[in-house]
């Protein structure tokens, strides 16, 4: 019988699953910041890319599923984020992509399958369009690409305040400026507030494997920009989650590993 956290009570509470240990962790001085990264697992590489005001840790019930099917799963904290600094500039997107790289080539992977979530998923579309050697297709959950794609009246709820709670003393724990959590969640939100934008020409451009994957009762993301994404890059496929959120990877995490994997193997086959 599958394990059920729709409401985030055990993430509130918990996190999500434990992380195992890792085979390889450390830190990427680049362009200002120290980005860190661990990885589990052997073989193709699967790289994991969190939400915004998020941490590697969020996909702890990923690892083990991509690590048990044969995948090497490498984690990255965006800069600011988890374990990672940054500098005072504003934070950007593509700078934040130009992190994955730098973190790739260190561990010496020519190229990657990139599941994006959220905040996340931005910034592996935005690698498949900037270095699409290195990206073997993207699997994209729960993201605009223009701010058109946001839902314009977000219903606060108890579980974003239980996802926003966790945020909180996640970064408390983790960050290397622990009493800065109010400044960060504004950082973060001017960036999301002036970024993505990127037009349908720019997303016709993309010419690697992409799943865009939208969940039945998103917070954020309207039903019909998924619908555009999914139209407008060429070859893409639109995969909606029944019955979950926002928080799909932590709510139904046996459900969405499945088409997790069900990419992957395709675009790593």
């Amino acid at each position: 019988m599958p394990t059920y956290d729709d409401d985030l009570t055990t993430f509130a509470a918990q996190g999500a699953a434990p992380l195992p240990s890792a085979n390889e962790q450390g830190y990427v001085e680049h362009d200002g910041a120290r980005i860190w990264y661990a990885t589990y697992g052997s073989g193709p590489a699967v790289v994991l890319l969190h939400g915004g005001l998020g941490h590697g840790g969020n996909w702890g019930y990923q690892v083990p599923a991509l690590v048990d099917a044969g995948y090497r799963a490498v984690l990255i904290d965006s800069r600011g984020h988890g374990r990672s600094t940054r500098d005072a500039r504003p934070y950007k997107y593509e700078l934040m992509a130009s992190d994955v790289l730098a973190v790739m080539d260190t561990l010496q992977l020519q190229r990657a399958a990139v599941v994006g979530w959220s905040d996340g998923a931005c910034v592996a579309m935005i690698l498949a369009m900037r270095a699409p050697a290195r990206v073997a297709g993207v699997f994209f959950f729960g993201c605009n690409m223009d701010p058109s794609g946001t839902k314009e009246i977000l219903e606060p709820g108890p579980v974003l305040e239980r996802c926003f709670a966790r945020h909180a003393k996640d970064y408390a724990q983790l960050s290397a400026t622990p009493d800065q959590f109010n400044a960060f969640v504004a950082a973060v939100t001017q960036m999301m507030q002036t970024e993505p934008n990127y037009s349908v020409h720019d997303l016709a451009t993309i010419a690697v494997p992409v799943a865009i994957v939208q969940s039945e009762h998103d917070e954020f993301i309207k039903r019909e920009h998924a619908e555009y994404l999914a139209r407008s890059i060429p070859g893409a496929e639109l995969i909606v989650l029944p019955g979950v959120s926002h928080f799909a990877p932590l709510q139904r995490p046996d459900e969405f590993n499945g088409v997790v994997l069900a990419f992957v193997d395709k675009v790593l086959a």
